[in-house]
C-alpha cells in the first residue's frame, strides 16, 4: 500500500531532518513510557489509580506492552504508518481518560493531541506517501 522506505530521496534535507527529529522525540518517549510500566513503580501505579484504574502491576505492564509494541512500529520505517495508527488509537485512550477525569485541557487532555500531531507530522516531512493519503495545502 505505502512504498515509504525509498521516497526520502528527492526530499529537501531539512525537510527529512526535521521529520527524523520529531519521529525520534515521539519513539523516545514512548520507550520511555512503555519502560516505567513494565518495572510498575509507585508514581505509576499512583497515577493509574488517580485516573481510575487499578493500582495493578500487571495492568500497567500490560499496557507498557502495548506501548512499547507501538514504539517499536513506528519506530520501523516499513512499518512507521502502522505504528501511527496504532499510536494514534492508544493515544485517543489516553485523551478519554484525560476527559473522563476532568483533567486540565491544554496540559493533560490535549497531551495526546499534540503527541499525535508530532507523530504524524514526522512522517508527513519524512514520507511522500504520507503526503499523498493525507492532502495538506497551504
Amino acid at each position: 500500500m505505502f512504498a515509504i522506505v525509498d521516497s526520502t530521496a528527492r526530499l529537501p534535507r531539512w525537510q527529512t531532518l526535521a521529520g527524523t527529529v520529531m519521529s525520534s522525540l515521539i519513539a523516545t518517549f514512548l520507550v520511555f513510557d512503555g519502560a516505567i510500566k513494565l518495572v510498575p513503580i509507585a508514581p505509576v501505579t499512583e497515577t493509574m489509580t488517580a485516573l481510575g484504574y487499578s493500582g495493578d502491576p500487571m495492568l500497567a505492564r500490560g499496557l507498557g506492552i502495548v506501548t512499547l509494541a507501538c514504539a517499536l512500529l513506528y519506530a520501523i520505517p516499513r512499518t512507521s504508518v502502522i505504528g501511527a495508527i496504532l499510536l494514534t488509537a492508544l493515544l485517543g485512550g489516553a485523551i478519554a481518560t484525560q476527559l473522563r477525569v476532568g483533567s486540565p485541557i491544554f496540559s493533560h487532555l490535549l497531551f495526546g493531541v499534540y503527541l499525535g500531531l508530532i507523530a504524524w507530522g514526522g512522517l508527513y516531512l519524512r514520507y511522500e506517501a504520507v503526503r499523498k493519503v493525507i492532502p495538506f495545502k497551504l
